[in-house]
Order: C-alpha cells, then structure tokens, then sequence
C-alpha cells in the first residue's frame, strides 16, 4: 500500500533549511585540497522526502544555493563550490527517487527489503556525488581526484544511513525495554563515546560502543536507536574534525594524507549503521510475527472456546489429551483437570471399540480403530462414534480426526471435533408429540446446521473425491467384485449412486458459483455451431420427459448457427432451462426449445406450460439458493442454483437472459447472445462437423395454444428476429 508523509509546514522546512546552512558551515572548513568535509546531504534528503511535489523543484535550487554558498564560505574556491554542491544536489535527489519512489510513494523502512532498497539508494547517490567530485577535481585542479572521489562517496554515504531513516516510516513497536534499561543505555552511550573518541592509543577501542548500539536496537523502539546512532555518530565525527579520538590521532599508513582522519571516521559510522539497521529491522519483524502468532492462538482458541455445541480434543503423538475445549466439557461432563495427561480411550466402551473395528474391517484394539478414522477421510468424516460421558450415559458423536505434523512432517499430535447427533435424533423423533419439543428441536437442529453452514465453503470441494471414491465402491459392487447381489441389494445401491450423483451436481453448482462470485471463471472460446450446443443440451435434459408424457418439442434453423464461446458452459445453461422447464412442468404438459438468429443475435426460447413463476418473485429468481413459493408448495426439489449459473455464463459471452412469467401460466426463458463477440464472428466453415444431419428432435408441428408469446410470454423483440414456428412461438 502506498504510504505518503503529509507536507511538511513552512516553518519546519525553514528549520531544515536553517540547520543544513549552519551544519554546512561548520563542517567545511577552510581551503586545505582535502575533500570529504561531512556536508549534511541527509538533511537534503530529509528536505526532498516532506516537500510537496510541486515545490520539490523549487527546494533543490534552494538545497543547491545553500551548498554553493556554505563551502565557498567555508574557503572553497567558487569553482570548486559549484562542483561539490551540484555534486551534494544530485545526489541527493537519486537517494530520494530510489528509496521513496517516483511519486514519494515509499516512505517506509519496516522490513529487510526496504533496508535494502534504502541502502542501494544511498550507494547509489554517494556514487554519483564521488563522480561529480572527481570530475570537478580534473577540471579545476583541486585535489587528487581519486582521493576527491572516494572521501566525498564515503562522506555522503555515512550522512545518509544516519539521517535519512529520520524521515521514514518506521516500524510501530514499542519500547521492550524498562525505564531503568533505557536510562542504562542512554547513560552508557552518553558516558562511554566521548571517553573512547578521547583516547587515541588504541584505535580499536572505539568499536567496543557497537554492543551498546546492538543493545539498543534489539530493546529499545527503532526511532530511539536511530537517536542513540545519530548521538555517537554526532560525537565521534565532531572529535575526529577538532582532532580528538583514534581517527584524528592515529598514523596514516594508507598514504591518505588529510584524508585520513575524516574517512575513517565516516566508515565507522557506515560500520554502525550496518551493524544496527538490520538487526533492528529483523527485531520488529520477528516481533511482529510473535505477536500475530499469540493473536492468531487466541483467535483460534477463542472460536473453539465458543463453539459450546462441538467438542474439540487436542491430544498429543501418543494420544494424550492437551486440550478439552468448553463444548467438549459440556457435552462430555468432564473438567479441564479431570481429562488433561489421559488417553482419549477413557471416552470409548470396549464394546463401541469391538463394534466400530467389525464394522471397519480392523483388529480389536483402540489404535488400530483410531488409525482408520485419521487414515481414511470416507471413514472418518463424521462417522458416528459413541461416547461416554461422565454420568455413565452413551452419546453419539459424529467424529472426525485430523492429525498434527511439525516443520519435518512428523506426527505431533491429533485434533479430534465431534458433534453431539444424540439430540438431533430425539428431537426429530419427538416432533410428532408435541409442540413445544418441535420448537426444541428445531432450534437445537438450526445450531448445528448455522455450524455446518460456516464450514461449507470450506469443506465443499473435499466431498467431491469422497463421493466419487463411494460411487466407484457402488459400481465395483453392482458389477458383482465382491459377489452377487440379489435385486434388493441391487436396487438399495442404486438408489445410493443416483444420491450420490445429485450430490456430485449440487457440489459442482456449488463450485462454479463460487468461480462466478469470485469472478475465477473463465471460458474456452472456440468456434460452435449453437444447433449442435443446443442438441446435445436438449438429449440429455429430455429423458425425463418420455416418462411423464410431456409433449417436447426442439426446433432449429436450417443453416449454421456460428459463435465464438465455451461448449460446455453453454451446454449446461440448456440443460439448465430444458431441465427446469421439464421438473416445473406437470404431467401432459408441454415444453417447446427454439433456436433462432438474425444479423444481430441469437435467440434460445425455452417455453413450457408449467406451474410459472408469481410476478413479485421474478426479480428474486436469479439470486443464488432461491427457489420460488410455488416450488416450495409443490415439493419440488432443486437447489436454487441453475439459474444463477446459467444467467452468470450467458452474461459471460456478452448475452442476456431475460424470463416472463406469471402464477400458473407457464414461463419462458430467453437466452439472447451477440453473433459477434468483440467485433469477432467465427465463419460457418471453421465449425467442427455436426454428428447428425437432423434438424429436428423430438415431436413437431404447428404452434400449440397456450404457449403463444401474448399469453404472459416474452413480448417479440422489436428489432424483428426470425420466425419460430415452434410451440414457443
């Protein structure tokens, strides 16, 4: 997310302004040859990042002006002073486009890769200015311009790991340390630097201060340890330039000359910044994830603790209870310090174990039944399990199992969650006695079905192999693999795979309508003939009819219907609203299928003479899960999702589809789709071959009455289209 600081206020830039002259200043110092005089470009910087897009312009020439004057004043030639400042400027500038962006977009530094981005930038700028420097060195005369290059680089680059930071966004932690702790750090940093710059025996003294420097990122807020940086780079190069301290007095072995002193100061504090930025940035991610991984247990503890109508048990490897949330003490009575150390086999009668480990085909011991309910998923979903509670009484528990692994796939344990049926079967059983146990039930039954409500969209694509894998076991037994069955047997597993089909198709409506609502669908356009579409939709919708003596009909244009779109998304909105037309429709009632086209589109007519659809419903029709009061009358069953699918594909192919209706006189369905997709019509000789030469399925003839577009029909589209000689009209 893009993260802008607010402009600052004039008064503030003015500061800035006032603090780069007078640093500016102080730390160019007379005309010696010697480059690398720490002129504040982090303050520059600071000014680039809070100025308004507009005035940034307006305050380089104002950061430029200030260079120039600062070291001509300070006893650099003008000449000189034009190079380094221009040197100064643009550097400046690239440190600000690298790390906040073209727009001053990036404001943040909170994780490794902004540490990153910042320190690139400020390489980058600190490159730039020693080229400057360098070239201003060839041109002028002044100086060594290698030297010149190097001691201006590394300068710049120390002032901008220090200064910029100030100006970013920094992580939001707090301060991990006490009062004490802090007051602690901030004595040793005060007391200790100024007494390791003064001694200039041992150089290598100074670097013992980084331990505080660490100390104090790891503890302290990050805007704090900036300071505590900013305060000893403060120190130790105000003592290096009035000639204190280890850099100011130690011997030049590197044939630096003046160079000297100040650059080795500069890569201490470079040597500081690197030692602490990092680690304070790893700080607050690591704190940060610790605090959203309690979040993310408490959370998790808090759903389970307050779904009181499912037990859930943790256990670890060997099967020893960890947790026992509140639902599993009220459904199983015991307490927390009853059950915590035991093995869940205290829940189980020997006898439930011998009868659960015939019915799964396992040996008679509680690890091996237990295994089958973690090993297998057809099994152990909700497969019922009893269970004693602590009154002695045997509930049924449909129980799942899952089990736990660590980072190296191994077993750490297991999360069994049961769901109490015991109830929901009494009270099913008692709402032929009595009112008041009816509204017992039904409230009991709504708490469980919201709880499986709000695991759907989670758990629905995870029925599809379970499911598939019953109806294969089904066939394998009706093919006689585990041996003959009598017409019984055969009927009872017929009736199990026609269930298990209209689940697979309520799971795969399910699934598409998630696609669509969460706009994933996507079609495989290719070019059609929508009569060979429409055939395919109406044979395989149509077979019901011939059971129930509906009287079908299926008209198609003569000639080629061309499209550019997805085969089987279009298929299924005809069997769709063939299907719909042929369930909504009673007995001896008539359904007619129309294709037509004209220049412009192409029209599907699904008419039927049906119970119809009442008038201040129609607007509701399309919503997902809607099933009309007619419908719920009549008993007739459906999901309430066909058309919300059909109506999502057909929009998806630039189409519409439209529905007139009324109680009780039938309805029509229309399907209007462009001949063209996007200025793209696929030609009649790109169609794939048809599988049949014949133009008509099923029973024609003349328009039947009743089913006329004037009888509450779809009126005819006013732009004309083809006429339709089918019972559709």
């Amino acid at each position: 997310m893009s993260q802008h600081h607010p402009s600052a206020h004039p008064a503030h830039l003015l500061v800035l302004f006032g603090a780069i002259t007078a640093i500016g200043l102080f730390a160019v110092r007379g005309d010696n040859g010697v480059a690398g005089d720490l002129w504040p470009v982090g303050l520059a910087t600071g000014v680039l990042c809070l100025v308004s897009a507009r005035a940034r312009l307006g305050a380089l020439v104002v950061l430029f002006a200030i260079a120039v004057l600062t070291m001509w004043w300070g006893g650099r030639p003008l000449d000189v002073a034009w190079g380094l400042a221009a040197g100064a400027t643009l550097g400046s500038w690239v440190v600000w486009r690298l790390t906040c962006g073209p727009l001053g977009q990036w404001t943040r530094l909170v994780s490794d890769r902004d540490f990153l981005r910042f320190l690139l930038a400020s390489i980058s700028g600190a490159l730039l200015a020693g080229v400057v420097a360098a070239a201003t060195s060839t041109v002028t005369g002044w100086g060594s311009p290698a030297l010149v290059a190097l001691a201006t680089g590394v300068a710049h680059l120390a002032c901008q790991l220090v200064v910029v930071p100030f100006f970013l966004r920094l992580q939001d932690r707090p301060s991990l340390a006490s009062a004490v702790e802090t007051a602690a750090l901030w004595g040793t940093t005060v007391l200790v630097t100024p007494l390791l710059f003064a001694s200039g025996e041992v150089p290598a003294l100074v670097f013992l201060i980084i331990p505080t420097l660490v100390w104090g990122a790891m503890r302290v807020a990050p805007r704090q340890a900036l300071w505590q940086v900013g305060a000893v780079s403060a120190v130790g190069i105000t003592m290096t330039m009035l000639g204190y301290g280890p850099f100011a007095s130690g011997r030049d072995q590197l044939g630096l000359g003046g160079y000297a002193p100040n650059l080795f100061a500069e890569l201490f504090i470079i040597a500081c910044v690197l030692a602490v930025a990092p680690l304070l940035l790893n700080v607050g991610q690591q704190v940060d994830s610790a605090r959203d991984a309690v979040a993310e247990d408490d959370n998790l503890n808090q759903i389970m603790e307050s779904a009181l109508a499912v037990a859930v048990i943790g256990t670890d490897a060997q099967g020893r209870i960890t947790f026992f949330s509140p639902g599993a003490q009220r459904l199983l009575g015991y307490g927390l310090e009853e059950v915590l150390g035991k093995s869940t086999r205290m829940f189980h009668d020997p006898a439930e174990i011998t009868a659960q480990a015939e019915a799964l085909g396992v040996a008679d011991d509680f690890g091996a039944v237990m295994q089958v309910f973690v090993d297998i998923p057809r099994f152990g979903a909700g497969r019922d399990l009893k269970y004693l509670c602590k009154d002695g009484e045997q509930r049924t528990h449909a129980t799942s199992i899952v089990r736990r692994t660590d980072g190296h796939g191994r077993t750490s344990g297991y999360v069994i969650t049961s769901d109490d049926v015991t109830d929901r079967v009494r009270a099913q059983e008692s709402l032929i006695e009595a009112l008041d146990a009816e509204r017992r039930a039904v409230d009991r039954l709504r708490q469980i079905d919201q709880i499986k409500d709000d695991l759907l969209s989670t758990v629905s694509h995870e029925l599809r192999t379970p499911i598939t894998s019953i109806v294969g076991y089904v066939e394998l037994f009706e093919d006689g693999a585990y041996g003959q069955l009598n017409d019984r047997q055969l009927a009872a597993l017929g009736r199990v795979t026609a269930n298990s089909e209209r689940l697979l198709t309520l799971i795969d409506k399910l699934l598409t309508l998630s696609r669509v609502q969460d706009e994933t669908l996507s079609l495989v356009d290719e070019p059609v003939d929508l009569r060979e579409v429409v055939r395919t939709g109406y044979d395989v919708a149509a077979d019901e009819s011939r059971t129930r003596g509906l009287d079908v009909h299926l008209e198609l244009p003569p000639v080629p219907v061309p499209f550019l779109g997805d085969v089987d998304m279009l298929e299924r909105v005809v069997v769709n609203l063939v299907d719909n037309a042929i369930k909504f429709t009673p007995s001896g009632g008539r359904v007619a299928v129309c294709l037509s086209a004209t220049a412009a589109e192409t029209v599907l007519e699904v008419s039927d003479t049906g119970i119809g659809i009442p008038a201040d419903e129609l607007e509701l029709l399309f919503t997902r899960f809607f099933r009309s009061s007619l419908a719920k009358e009549q008993q007739i069953p459906g999901s309430g999702l066909g058309l919300s699918i059909s109506r999502a594909v057909v929009e998806l192919h630039g189409g519409r589809l439209d529905v007139a209706s009324s109680a009780g006189a039938g309805t029509t369905f229309a399907v209007r789709l462009p001949r063209s997709r996007d200025g793209h019509a696929p030609a009649a000789d790109a169609l794939p071959q048809p599988n049949g030469s014949a133009r008509r399925v099923g029973p024609v003839g003349p328009p039947r009455r009743g089913l006329r577009p004037s009888a509450g029909r779809l009126e005819a589209d006013p732009r004309g289209r083809a006429s339709c000689d089918s019972p559709a009209g």
